[in-house]
């Protein structure tokens, strides 16, 4: 009798220090920044690859290649530089994006249910002040994970973000908005 008293009267304490531990955690607390946010895509005007190499007098069309900056003339994968296959974020069933176009909530379990879970898109960011994994909200875009680092992004007030396609990156264009930075 006298144990579950004894296990009662601690219990809120136990579940107050159990809900500190999971909220506090380690991490420090995210952070806004004004930011200057440009777009690319994987195209080659904004990649600079081009199909076939001319040590193959360009025959070898399926094959894409550097064509500027340091690496010029080596094979060009598509990969970021820290390897993973750039992506634009996509916002999962549970989003605003469900309640604008609820119509689409069948469509998207049936026909597409890995849109289901939320995915964070790729970031250019200078690696010097936000690692690779540091998780950022742009405004318009959603959340991104710095994945890639651009060669004129440079300085802790540019990013660069990852659209699919070439219109839509153009779209985007240069903008200045605020960002809200998580770091690891």
């Amino acid at each position: 009798m006298k144990e579950s008293a004894l296990s009662v009267r601690f219990m809120p304490l136990l579940v107050l220090l159990a809900l500190a531990a999971a909220l506090g955690g380690c991490a420090r607390q995210p952070t806004g920044k004004v930011m200057e946010v440009t777009a690319y895509c994987g195209c080659s005007l904004c990649c600079s690859w081009e199909r076939g190499s001319w040590a193959w007098l360009k025959l070898d069309f399926w094959n894409r290649y550097v064509s500027a900056g340091a690496d010029k003339g080596r094979p060009y994968t598509g990969y970021t530089a820290s390897g993973t296959i750039p992506r634009e974020p996509v916002p999962g069933l549970f989003s605003m994006d469900s309640l604008s176009h609820p119509w689409m909530i069948p469509v998207r379990t049936i026909l597409f249910p890995w849109y289901l879970v939320p995915q964070d898109g790729t970031i250019a960011a200078d690696i010097q002040y936000y690692p690779f994994g540091t998780r950022m909200y742009v405004p318009g875009y959603g959340w991104g994970t710095v994945e890639d680092r651009g060669g004129a992004i440079t300085g802790p007030a540019r990013i660069d973000i990852f659209y699919d396609s070439h219109e839509q990156a153009l779209r985007w264009g240069r903008r200045t908005v605020s960002v809200t930075i998580e770091y690891r």
